[in-house]
C-alpha cells in the first residue's frame, strides 16, 4: 500500500487497520490451528514460521533465536529516528495438550471465535502483527518499535525470561498484548507469583509393630501445611495455596517421604521479600526429630505494579476514548510476563489484545469486534510515545 501524504501517520494506520477485519480473523484462525502446548517445541516453532512469514512478507526485520529445547524465540524490528524503542509482547505456547486441536479446532459463532488460545494469547499475536505491518508502511517512525514471540510463559516462562529483560533494556514502555479483560478494560496491575516444591524426607517404620522407630514425613508436611496457609493475608492481596500433595508407601508404613507443590501470589516486590523470608523460616522449623525440610523455587513472575502504568494508560484511554470505546485499568491476580518488563522500570501495560474470556477452559472465546478497535488503540499509543523517558541501558 503507498502512504498518503496528506494523512497524518495515525490516521493512516488506523485507516489501514480499518479495513483488516477479516484479514485478521484469517490469521487467528490459522494459529489457533496449531497445536503449541508449552511443552511442544514443534508445534511453538510452526507458530513462529507463521508470524515470520507474515512479517517477511511486509519486508520487517525478523531475528530467529533458535533454542534446543523451548520453542524458538523470535525479534521483530522497525527502525525510528530516535533512541528509546517501544517493546510488543507476547507468547505463542498454550496450555492446551497437543493433540486438541483435533478435536476442538478453530470455530466462529457470530461475532465470537472459538479454540483453544485464541484469547490467550493467539489473538495478541495477531494484533501485534497486523500493528507491526501498519507501522512498516510509514515513510518513517519517531523511534524504533521492537516485537518479542515466546514460548514458554504459560509454565513461567524459564527460556523466555532473559530475552524479555534483554529485549527491555533501553525501551521507552513494554505493551503486552494478553487477552483484553471480559469487561473491555486492560490490565495496568498484576500480582506476582512464585511456585515452590516442598520435600521432607522421615523415618520408615511398621505402623503396627515398631510406630515409635519412624519419623512421618508427612505429619511433617502436614503440620507445615497449616502454618503456610496462614500466612495468606486477603486484604493484603498475599495468598499461599498448597495445590498438591504426595507420600508415603503404604497405608502401615510410617511415611519415609513426603511433597508437596506450593503457588504464592503478592501485590508488591517488597510483599515478595517479606513473603519468601517467612517461607524459609518455617520451612526451617523442626516439626519431628527424624525429620528434614526443603523448599525449591520451581517458577516465579513478578508484579506488575500501577505505578508502573499509570502514566501508559492514561494515553491509551486517550487514543480508545477518540476511537469510540471506553476502558478502564483492571487489577488481576493473574501473572504475565509485563512483571518481567515492569520490574526492570519499564513502563508496562499489559491486557491490550482482542477481549476473551474463560482462558484457559474448552470454553475460551474471543470477542472478534475487538481485533481492529484494539489494535489500533494500541498502534496510535505506540505513535504517542514520544515524550515518555527513556530509560538509562
Amino acid at each position: 500500500m503507498t502512504h498518503d501524504t496528506h494523512a497524518t501517520p495515525s490516521t493512516f494506520v488506523l485507516d489501514w487497520l480499518a479495513s483488516q477485519q477479516r484479514a485478521m480473523v484469517d490469521c487467528l484462525a490459522e494459529l489457533v490451528n496449531i497445536d503449541s502446548h508449552s511443552p511442544d517445541k514443534a508445534g511453538n516453532d510452526t507458530v513462529a514460521d507463521r508470524i515470520e512469514a507474515w512479517l517477511s512478507a511486509e519486508g520487517i526485520e525478523v531475528i530467529r533465536h533458535a533454542r534446543p529445547e523451548a520453542g524458538d524465540i523470535l525479534e521483530a524490528r522497525l527502525p525510528g529516528k530516535s533512541a528509546g524503542h517501544t517493546l510488543l509482547m507476547g507468547h505463542r505456547d498454550t496450555v492446551f495438550p497437543t493433540g486438541t486441536v483435533a478435536t476442538r479446532g478453530y470455530s466462529e459463532q457470530d461475532d465470537i471465535g472459538y479454540g483453544p488460545g485464541v484469547a490467550d494469547m493467539k489473538g495478541g499475536l495477531v494484533v501485534n502483527c497486523f500493528v507491526l505491518r501498519a507501522l512498516n508502511q510509514l515513510p518513517e517512525l519517531p523511534y524504533p518499535v521492537h516485537a518479542l514471540f515466546t514460548a514458554d510463559e504459560e509454565i513461567g516462562s524459564p527460556d523466555g525470561r532473559a530475552f524479555i529483560e534483554q529485549a527491555a533494556k533501553g525501551a521507552r514502555a513494554a505493551l503486552n498484548t494478553e487477552p483484553g479483560r471480559v469487561s473491555g478494560n486492560v490490565v495496568t496491575a498484576r500480582k506476582g507469583g512464585t511456585a515452590f516444591l516442598i520435600e521432607v524426607r522421615g523415618q520408615a517404620a511398621h505402623s503396627g509393630v515398631s510406630h515409635a522407630d519412624g519419623a512421618s514425613a508427612i505429619e511433617t508436611l502436614a503440620r507445615k501445611i497449616v502454618k503456610l496457609h496462614a500466612l495468606t493475608d486477603y486484604p493484603a492481596g498475599i495468598t499461599t495455596n498448597v495445590g498438591t500433595i504426595t507420600g508415603g508407601v503404604a497405608r502401615n508404613t510410617v511415611a519415609p517421604y513426603a511433597s508437596a507443590q506450593l503457588d504464592t501470589r503478592f501485590v508488591t516486590a517488597e510483599q515478595r521479600d517479606q513473603l519468601y523470608q517467612a517461607l524459609e523460616r518455617i520451612i526451617a522449623e523442626p516439626e519431628l526429630p527424624g525429620t528434614t525440610a526443603t523448599i525449591k523455587q520451581t517458577s516465579e513472575f513478578y508484579p506488575l505494579e500501577a505505578a508502573m502504568s499509570s502514566a501508559l494508560f492514561s494515553r491509551y484511554q486517550h487514543h480508545a476514548r477518540q476511537l469510540g470505546f471506553d476502558v478502564e485499568g483492571e487489577f488481576t491476580g493473574g501473572c504475565s510476563d509485563a512483571g518481567w518488563t515492569a520490574s526492570l522500570g519499564v513502563p508496562t501495560l499489559c491486557g491490550l489484545g482482542p477481549v476473551g474470556a474463560l482462558m484457559h477452559t474448552d470454553r475460551e472465546y474471543c470477542r472478534l469486534s475487538t481485533l481492529v478497535p484494539r489494535a489500533q488503540a494500541l498502534a496510535a499509543t505506540v505513535l504517542d510515545l514520544h515524550t515518555l523517558c527513556v530509560p538509562p541501558e
